[in-house]
């Protein structure tokens, strides 16, 4: 699978801020980390021992972006979820409606700028880190666009995940909650195909809520589903482009700073 999703080319990777020239930036243990998830060769021993390795990293880096942000007061927000889902809607109608929050935005997608372009019109700070071939942000990437972006005291950061329900859910990128966001024209049983990333949420956001007569889509089992993965995760409903519930999501982000 390597050498088809491109995880062992981990050279690709850009870091922009809207207005100024790229950044490159070698993302080595991203790439190191996803050969040895993917690949299984006679040597598996040694690429589970790389795994542990890389995720130590990782780890390491993450408790470092995690440190920042506590001693600066600042809420770090990893949005996940599979493509199309919403996020960058949602993120622009947060924005908008969020006029009392100093808020900057990380955007992670593999290729081109168009969503910080869209962040920019809001007017808030963005940072677009392209992955290349990679199909995640991980705690180091994170760490370089922080040092772009410098955040204030007391400000919010969204990190925009790379649209993927399965590799995001292995890394720690020092946020201070992590949250899923779903829509109804995915089907309801996502929680159920990708648990991890579920188990690993704090909230879970149901989106598209509008297109709810129009689709075969269970919000109860979806509910469910997500319970048997995670107890505690709490849910909020919300229709992005029409702003409806987006009022209950910053009321949520209020409180956890």
């Amino acid at each position: 699978m390597c050498s088809t999703c491109g995880c062992d080319q981990p050279d690709g990777v850009t870091i922009t801020r809207v207005g100024e020239e790229e950044v490159k930036f070698k993302a080595v243990e991203a790439g190191a980390l996803l050969h040895a998830v993917h690949h299984h060769g006679p040597d598996a021993g040694r690429l589970v021992e790389v795994e542990q390795d890389i995720l130590i990293k990782n780890n390491q880096a993450a408790a470092h972006n995690r440190h920042h942000f506590e001693s600066d007061g600042i809420l770090a927000i990893n949005l996940v979820s599979s493509p199309g889902s919403g996020k960058t809607t949602l993120l622009e109608q947060t924005l908008v409606m969020a006029a009392g929050l100093t808020c900057y935005v990380i955007e992670g997608d593999q290729q081109t700028m168009n969503d910080a372009h869209r962040i920019a019109k809001t007017g808030a700070p963005v940072v677009q880190i392209n992955t290349g071939k990679g199909c995640h942000l991980d705690a180091n990437m994170v760490h370089h666009a922080i040092h772009k972006l410098t955040p204030v005291p007391g400000s919010i950061v969204f990190i925009e995940n790379v649209g993927n329900l399965v590799c995001p859910a292995l890394f720690d990128l020092g946020e201070g909650f992590r949250v899923a966001i779903i829509s109804v024209t995915e089907g309801d049983d996502k929680p159920l195909k990708y648990p991890d990333m579920f188990e690993s949420s704090d909230l879970c956001i149901i989106n598209k809520m509008d297109l709810l007569p129009y689709v075969n889509f269970d919000v109860a089992k979806c509910k469910a589903y997500a319970r048997l993965a995670n107890p505690e995760i709490e849910f909020l409903e919300v229709s992005a482009t029409k702003g409806d519930g987006v009022e209950g999501w910053i009321n949520w982000l209020q409180r956890q700073r």
